[in-house]
């Protein structure tokens, strides 16, 4: 099956694959639970829980109702048409295992401000006001996992039955099958590309979505928006836009190019990207900070700085890759590495391996700017709950888990090549560390 391979002992995957299955639904409507209802407060959760145990969970879980799958399926609606509709460029993806390229059409930006003005001007018109969003958050996160999971095994059935190309197939294993994915590039009809709506149009499209919904709601509660919520939202918002102007070069990258269409990619981006990601701004709705002008000020120009950072990495290796190394990566010519390697098909190809630049200072030295984005736009709920930084905890172990990943997945694509590359950039994240 190739890209389902494996990096962790058995052991440690199908422990890590059927904790995340069971563990992740319940874990979104606790953080739910604990900033909407709890005060933001793990001990206040912990208490209830210890008290009540898992009748507790069972009371408190929000069943899914009719206004909370409208929403959806407005939205994801909106989004699919948008997707389809859109002028774009046409753009092709990488060279797949199998030999395939897959073809883009890249509307993302459009598409984002298109939502963007739409939402904001519904709510400007009085025709929907987004503080509805936030009344039924937890039926709507409900109705996410309910809905999304179905949604994944349908994948899985139409990876065994009708895959889209040859880039799928089965690793003899249901529980591997249904968590990575069966297919890299699934699509309904030849145009709609499912793995571009779930992670950009509908994953992406809900973190921006949010942040001004919360923002909204806080003004409404308030009659203000405090200026920690301000900088919140401007960083989250910034970063998103970031994102869709930068897309084409998402379609590159390990979530899109590597990672096949299974629980793992398609539930997290439907689900675990609203609920957790957008989670320091729904923390703040009910917290609101006065952080003042320097600190404010101090916080947003560090968090923009880190997303031009995590920016110009991406767009230095894209910018190599378009040149075929022929440019200047500051100012001077580029170091590189030229790699060979075969497809599953036997077919030889060679790609180039850059080792100056952002990229001279560690292999995957772009999550550090990334990462320390995440906690910027955090910062503003300050210190008096720790639950706000989950988010940033838990971008941290999955940035260094695809670090790993990545590494392994060059390793055996590249191998004597690949050494040649870690020899000259021996840091994996953080230069000189680690």
């Amino acid at each position: 099956m190739g890209e389902t391979k494996t990096v962790h002992s058995p052991l440690v995957t199908y422990a890590s694959m059927l904790s995340l299955l069971t563990l992740c639904p319940p874990f979104v409507i606790l953080i739910w639970y604990t900033m909407v209802h709890a005060d933001g407060s793990l001990s206040i959760a912990f208490n209830y829980f210890k008290q009540n145990g898992l009748q507790g969970l069972i009371s408190i879980w929000p069943k899914p109702t009719a206004v909370a799958w409208k929403i959806i399926a407005c939205f994801a609606a909106f989004e699919a048409v948008l997707q389809l509709a859109l002028p774009g460029e046409r753009v092709e993806g990488p060279i797949s295992p199998a030999g395939n390229r897959p073809v883009y059409k890249a509307n993302g930006l459009l598409a984002y401000a298109v939502t963007m003005v739409a939402y904001v001007t519904i709510w400007w018109l009085g025709i929907f006001n987004p503080a509805i969003v936030y009344d039924h958050l937890g039926e709507i996160f409900s109705a996410l996992i309910v809905g999304s999971f179905i949604f994944c095994i349908l994948l899985y059935i139409k990876g065994h039955l009708a895959p889209s190309s040859t880039d799928s197939g089965s690793s003899g294993n249901l529980i591997i099958d249904f968590y990575w994915g069966m297919e890299l590039y699934p699509r309904f009809g030849k145009s709609f590309d499912i793995k571009v709506f779930t992670n950009c149009r509908f994953g992406m499209m809900s973190w921006a979505v949010l942040a001004v919904t919360y923002c909204i709601k806080q003004y409404e509660e308030n009659g203000q928006v405090a200026d920690s919520m301000l900088v919140n939202t401007a960083l989250m918002l910034i970063y998103v836009t970031k994102f869709f102007w930068w897309e084409p070069g998402y379609w590159n990258t390990m979530d899109i190019a590597h990672d096949r269409a299974g629980f793992y990619i398609c539930w997290g981006c439907l689900v675990w990207v609203p609920s957790v990601y957008t989670s320091p701004g729904l923390y703040l709705v009910n917290h609101p900070v006065n952080l003042g002008l320097q600190l404010a000020l101090f916080i947003f120009v560090a968090g923009v700085g880190s997303i031009f950072v995590n920016y110009d990495c991406d767009r230095q290796r894209q910018y190599f890759r378009k040149t075929g190394g022929k440019c200047l990566i500051w100012g001077k010519p580029p170091s590189k590495i030229e790699a060979f390697y075969h497809t599953t098909t036997g077919e030889k190809k060679s790609s180039l391996l850059l080792t100056s630049g952002w990229w001279g200072l560690s292999r995957h030295f772009h999550y550090v700017p990334e990462i320390l984005a995440a906690f910027f736009w955090t910062l503003p709920a300050l210190f008096n709950h720790c639950l706000p930084y989950f988010y940033v905890v838990f971008l941290t172990i999955l940035l260094f888990d695809r670090a790993k990943r990545d590494d392994d997945r060059c390793a055996n694509k590249y191998q004597k090549y690949w050494k040649q590359y870690c020899q000259k950039v021996p840091n994996r994240i953080v230069p000189g560390i680690y």
